[in-house]
């Protein structure tokens, strides 16, 4: 059996400032509808098209100091890149903030969960 090679690293830039991310959920919604007709057999006759939307979910920790408005992220750039040096990057573009949570526990380092959204995604 062949060692399989995986995705390595997530970064988060925000007006230039590298931002530490613990997590990274990824929602690709297509924007396709199905079309609902009266007909015989009582389905859908097909689907139109839609505006696609890219949903993310991230939980980074928050920095002591930095001075980053989080609800007031505009044009950022999330890449997840390969560790090895064939692999290809994924970058998310012009993301935006939707909500801001803040979470708190005993073990571990204060974090943020920020809903955004991603305008373009670009395999590099």
């Amino acid at each position: 059996m062949a060692l399989n090679e995986y995705l390595g690293m997530v970064v988060m830039e925000v007006n230039g400032l590298e931002v530490e991310i613990e997590t990274l959920s990824v929602t690709t919604k297509t924007g396709r509808k199905p079309v609902k007709t009266m007909n015989k057999n009582g389905r859908a006759a097909g689907f139109a098209k839609g505006i696609e939307e890219i949903d993310l979910k991230v939980t980074a920790v928050i920095p002591l100091t930095g001075g980053i408005d989080w609800a007031g992220i505009q044009g950022a750039k999330i890449t997840v890149y390969p560790q090895s040096a064939g692999g290809k990057r994924t970058s998310y573009l012009d993301c935006f903030t939707i909500d801001v949570g803040e979470k708190y526990d005993v073990n571990s380092e204060a974090k943020l969960d920020l809903s955004m959204v991603a305008l373009r995604k670009v395999i590099e």
